[in-house]
């Protein structure tokens, strides 16, 4: 199933937290935009912040091919009975379309956060026992026990924020035959200081969580690194930024990395509920 996941979800998809709304009164809107992603050639969306598969079952019912996936479903907030009797339902009703992509989260943003790894291990004994098939599920993995984890119990790995050198030892960790599908941020601005400038605003979330600057110092960055705003070192290899052809050659740089997919998200300074499709389409036009 591996191989043909891979197929599925192409080399290029689309990050957002926009398309996961629930607003009824946007349902028209996301159907379309869903459909858009899919002429212009995307290979999946991945429904950002902690969704689910309601979320997702309107994107697949306004398409015919595009894969959708959670990136990611919190297991403190779906329990594993609920994620199954949610997979079921939408996998007897649209096959082999949705992907569910699960992680821990984060200890601030959640008052049950206790021994995450644990956890997620007992997660995925639950929805083995439930009947979720292991190559259809993924992992946030950003630590070496975690992407092992994905490696062993799950198709493979979602990682978000992260660099192409984590990219690498992923790779090494996973082995050929999993999916690895990074997430990467991409400013659509040629200016140094503007470009920046809508990084580190965007970026000032994520370092205040462990998760992510825990991964940052062991994967080569400095404290220095992640004060201010972080600094230029970090800005660059976390987001893709400048002209077409140095946009395309970071996002290559995942690529020859070990990435199978790259989940691209723009960055443009609107809320995250924005739909950037106009910023889509020149995407689209880069990759092609």
């Amino acid at each position: 199933m591996s191989s043909t996941l891979k197929e599925t979800v192409g080399r290029y998809g689309i990050w957002s937290v926009g398309l996961r709304s629930e607003d009824p009164s946007r349902r028209g809107e996301l159907a379309e935009a869903a459909a858009e992603l899919e002429q212009l050639g995307y290979g999946a969306v991945w429904l950002g912040g902690s969704s689910a598969a309601r979320n997702a079952a309107p994107l697949i019912e306004a398409t015919s091919r595009i894969a959708v996936g959670t990136s990611i479903q919190s297991i403190w907030q779906y329990t594993a009975a609920e994620s199954a009797a949610s997979f079921a339902e939408l996998e007897q009703a649209h096959p082999g379309r949705f992907l569910l992509g699960l992680g821990v989260a984060h200890a601030k943003n959640t008052a049950e956060y206790s021994r995450p790894y644990s956890a997620l291990v007992a997660h995925l004994d639950a929805l083995d026992a439930a009947g979720v098939p292991a190559d259809r599920r993924l992992l946030a993995a950003l630590g070496p026990k975690t992407v092992e984890l994905a490696r062993d119990r799950a198709a493979g790995s979602i990682p978000y924020l992260v660099t192409p050198e984590h990219t690498a030892r992923s790779r090494e960790l996973l082995g050929e035959t999993p999916l690895l599908a990074p997430e990467l941020k991409v400013v659509l601005e040629t200016d140094p200081t503007r470009a920046r400038t809508l990084a580190r605003d965007y970026l000032a979330m994520y370092l205040t969580l462990p998760n992510y600057t825990n991964n940052f110092l062991r994967n080569g960055f400095t404290e220095s690194d992640l004060t201010d705003g972080g600094s230029n070192r970090l800005i660059d290899a976390v987001f893709a930024w400048g002209d077409d052809t140095q946009i395309r050659t970071r996002i290559d740089n995942f690529v020859a990395a070990g990435a199978d997919h790259v989940a691209l998200q723009i960055v443009d300074g609107n809320t995250r509920e924005d739909l950037p499709r106009e910023a889509w389409r020149n995407l689209a036009s880069l990759l092609a």
